[in-house]
């Protein structure tokens, strides 16, 4: 067994994916309006997508070559994710008819939380 496993991103970027889905069918079951499922799933995509994208940048080839560059793709490709977050934010009114926006918020913020899971559930989330 290793000391330190690799943290798996894309096992990360599926759990959020799941959580994402299961807040939004929770949220459109309880409120019985399928546009508060679409804004829970809109907020949940919000972080999914741009976890994709950082993800992928993370495992390419060029991310990786050496030391300085792995920490430069970092710092790049967290930019590039924020800021896809805050324009998938911005345009979220227009994306989504009816937006609810504390429905979003609650599948934004759920959907954030799987990482705090990755890091106690090592097992699961860790190759």
């Amino acid at each position: 067994m290793r000391v330190n496993p690799m943290l798996s991103l894309w096992r990360v970027v599926g759990a959020q994916a799941l959580v994402g889905v299961l807040v939004a069918l929770v949220a459109g079951y309880l409120f019985g309006q399928m546009s508060i499922g679409y804004s829970a799933l809109y907020g949940a995509l919000a972080v999914c997508l741009p976890s994709a994208v950082f993800a992928r940048g993370l495992t390419s080839r060029v991310s990786s070559a050496n030391p300085g560059s792995a920490v430069m793709g970092f710092f790049v490709w967290e930019m590039a994710k924020v800021g896809l977050t805050v324009a998938m934010l911005f345009a979220a009114p227009r994306v989504v008819t009816d937006l609810s926006w504390p429905a979003m918020l609650v599948g934004l913020v759920v959907t954030m939380k799987v990482y705090w899971l990755a890091l106690g559930m090592r097992r699961v989330f860790y190759r």
